[in-house]
């Protein structure tokens, strides 16, 4: 398992949907659903920022890419990867930039991807008091 999604009540839940909803010219989710089973096979996300660089250019940030285990091996990865590769280039993005594990660098570079530079994170503790809400 890469990451959780946390115990997240329906109230918590609409709130954030409604967020990215009303931000739906910066936050673009794709999702890929097996109807037949009501079940998520695929998703990921490119959030769009804005910056002053490059004459107020937009850098795609993708973000949360997963394929259900069930799903692997049919490129439903290189599906969402594909799609949100063409949302930044129509929405004008100069750059668009990933972060992965070693283990996805092949599989990113396949989608046209290079390798640069380092990644680093700063995690914020939980328990550290401090409870801001954007």
């Amino acid at each position: 398992m890469l990451t959780t999604v946390g115990a997240l009540s329906k109230g918590q839940f609409i709130e954030r949907y409604s967020y990215l909803k009303a931000h739906n010219h910066e936050y673009f989710i794709i999702v890929i659903e097996d109807t037949k089973k009501s079940k998520i096979a695929g998703a990921g996300t490119i959030l769009v920022e804005r910056k002053f660089v490059h004459n107020n250019g937009l850098v795609g940030h993708i973000e949360d890419i997963v394929t259900h285990k069930d799903y692997r091996g049919l490129n439903l990865g290189k599906l969402v990867i594909e799609t949100l590769k063409y949302i930044g280039k129509m929405t004008g993005c100069y750059k668009i930039i990933l972060d992965c594990s070693d283990k996805n660098i092949p599989f990113y570079e396949k989608c046209g991807f290079k390798q640069k530079e380092y990644e680093m994170v700063l995690y914020i503790p939980e328990n550290d008091g401090i409870k801001a809400k954007l």
